[in-house]
Formats: structure tokens, C-alpha cells, sequence
């Protein structure tokens, strides 16, 4: 029976959650978002009436269309699934590119992740950026409370901004977008940004100083959210003062001196 690619149903949702349990160890965010995902160009993939794939893509503001949810279930991996909803979703893009509202896909995968990164390469991304994830636990920091503030065009000083683990251009379309979908922080005149549902940081000053202040403050943050450990997004530039970003507590998920996270990027033709 040949697979079928359709779009994400409610009833999907045991299988969605299953996928999810058997992705990263059981910390995956699939099910989480999977209500607020419905309808919004998120694809499963079908066989013989059980659902072992999935896949998303979120405009993202300047028209790009940023491809996100790529599973496919343990038992189902090897066999061309990926591939197949890879290319659907580069068919969607070019669709959507024709009516005007995708000028550019994006993604964001981790370096580890060598079968997405093999597919970039392979239909013509190139990568756009580089950055560099850390973690951290919360038990290892005095917590101290930030301010909330609202983002402006000036508080995005970075070229590209991590919003969690999807990437956005500096721009005013970008400013609202994050008022929407993030919260910034303000800890004795440092600023940090973090998406509403998640516990992936982005410091805006990276130094090493700057980086000591705000970590409590993120600490604090991740526990109200019911978390005892957290992420920090860094960008590729911080590669010198990787031992002492190390020496704040901060750890490699796995361990290499080079950037673990890379943003590809490529026309929809």
C-alpha cells in the first residue's frame, strides 16, 4: 500500500504522541504543539492507516517558509520516508512561492542530525548561519527574577535572531512577530529572549560577564515554566570564549569546538 501525505487531523494525535515518546529521548516538542499546529500547513504521512510521519511549514515573517516537525517513527526510519516528505514539503513551497507568500525555506537541525543535513545538501540549500546550543541545569544558579519588557527594533541585536529553534531576520515584520510569539526579559539592563512555550535562550549581549549576570535570571525563568534545566542559543562568533562559557556551567550536548546548529537556507524552484 502506498503511502499517503495529507494534512494533520485531531484524531492523529495518539500517533503524534507516540512518535513523539520515541524522539530525542522523550523530550520532543511534537505533541505539545500539535493543537496550536492544526491546520497550519502540518502534513502527516500514512500507512496503512497508521500515521509514522510528520512535517510543518510556518511562515515565518519576510515571506520565509521555515520547515520544522520532520519525524518519521523509529520502526518506519531507512526506508525513503523522510526523503518523501522532504520533497513534499519543497512542492508546497514552490506552491505557496507562486502565490506570493514564501520568497525563501529555511530550516534549523542540529550537526548531529546527519540524514536532514545530507537532504539540504542534496536539493540545494546552502547554510545561512551557525550557532552554538548549550545546556544547563537550574539547580546550579541562585535564581533571580527579570523584568518583562517589550521588544523593539533596537533590543534585536542580532543580525539573525534564535526564537527557540526557529531563526528570524532582524527586521520591523520580525519585532512583531516576536511580540507575539516570544517574551524579553530585562535583568539590571541585559536582555534575553525566549519563546512563549519554550526554555531556549537568547542572550542579546554575549559576552562572558553579560552571559554570568543573565543566567539566573534565565534559571528563573525555566523554573516558573516547570523546568529544571535549560538552553542557551549562542551564535557562532562565541567559539574563542567557549572554555569560559563552559566554565559558567554550561555544557556541548555532545562534544565539539565547532557550531552544533546550522540554519540552511534556499530559493522554492
Amino acid at each position: 500500500m502506498e503511502p499517503l501525505i495529507r494534512k494533520a487531523m485531531p484524531e492523529d494525535r495518539p500517533f503524534i504522541e507516540e512518535i513523539a515518546r520515541l524522539t530525542w529521548g522523550g523530550e520532543d516538542y511534537l505533541a505539545r504543539v500539535f493543537d496550536e499546529w492544526l491546520g497550519d500547513n502540518f502534513y502527516v504521512l500514512e500507512l496503512e492507516g497508521k500515521v509514522i510521519g510528520t512535517a510543518k511549514l510556518t511562515i515565518l515573517p519576510d515571506k520565509v517558509g521555515w520547515l520544522e516537525g520532520l519525524r518519521v517513527h523509529p520502526n518506519y526510519r531507512g526506508r525513503g520516508y523522510g526523503w518523501k516528505l522532504h520533497s513534499f514539503m519543497l512542492e508546497l513551497g514552490k506552491r505557496l512561492a507562486r502565490e506570493g507568500k514564501v520568497e525563501a525555506l529555511e530550516f534549523a537541525t542540529y550537526f548531529l542530525n546527519r540524514e536532514s543535513i545530507s537532504m539540504a545538501e542534496k536539493t540545494g540549500f546552502h547554510v545561512k548561519a551557525e550557532f552554538f546550543v548549550l545546556g544547563t541545569k537550574t539547580e546550579g544558579f541562585e535564581l533571580e527574577e527579570p523584568e518583562r519588557v517589550e521588544p523593539t527594533l533596537e533590543d534585536l541585536t542580532l543580525g539573525i535572531i534564535p526564537v527557540g529553534w526557529r531563526f528570524v531576520r532582524r527586521s520591523g515584520e520580525a519585532v512583531k512577530w516576536i511580540r507575539e510569539n516570544a517574551e524579553l526579559y530585562d535583568f539590571n539592563g541585559f536582555r534575553f529572549l525566549v519563546s512563549k512555550k519554550g526554555t531556549t535562550f537568547t542572550p542579546f549581549d554575549v559576552g562572558l560577564a553579560t552571559l554570568k549576570a543573565m543566567l539566573p535570571a534565565m534559571a528563573w525563568v525555566a523554573e516558573e515554566r516547570g523546568r529544571k534545566s535549560f538552553d542557551v542559543m549562542l551564535p557562532s562568533g562565541v567559539k574563542p570564549l567557549l572554555p569560559g562559557v563552559k566554565r559558567l556551567g554550561l555544557f556541548l550536548w555532545d562534544e565539539t569546538e565547532e557550531p552544533n546548529v546550522f540554519i540552511f537556507r534556499k530559493k522554492p524552484s
